[in-house]
């Protein structure tokens, strides 16, 4: 027989496993929806980013020239057409695929984030 603590143990197992199989769920639902509403204005995921945040700001000015053309290209494009309340699809194939979930800013913003933090940590005893 199980034990009370055994029991609450098993409790939380099974909820947080029906928890993120219901998160993992809703999560490719939300993905799918986002990707939706990008691709009718042919922007991607990161292009979303804000600029004023501080370790976004940092990874631009690291991103290639080429990311930051593309970039400014992909929300000049969107904006016009938005303008001209049109939509992306019917300017390409449907068969392009998009790549609105492609990442390649996300890896440097990540290795910014975790040396901000580490930074923070270490001089958390100046703080107190």
């Amino acid at each position: 027989y199980f034990n009370l603590s055994t029991v609450n143990y098993l409790l939380i197992m099974a909820l947080r496993l029906f928890t993120d199989k219901a998160m993992h769920i809703a999560a490719k639902y939300y993905q799918k929806a986002v990707a939706m509403e990008l691709s009718k204005t042919g922007l991607r995921y990161e292009d979303l980013l804000n600029e004023n945040e501080h370790d976004v700001k940092e990874a631009l000015s690291l991103a290639s020239p080429e990311l930051i053309t593309a970039r400014v290209r992909r929300s000049t494009r969107a904006i016009d057409l938005n303008l001209k309340q049109k939509n992306f699809n019917d300017y390409v194939s449907p068969d392009v695929d998009q790549e609105t979930f492609k990442s390649e800013l996300y890896d440097e913003l990540v290795q910014i984030r975790m040396r901000d933090q580490e930074y923070a940590l270490l001089n958390f005893h100046k703080k107190s």
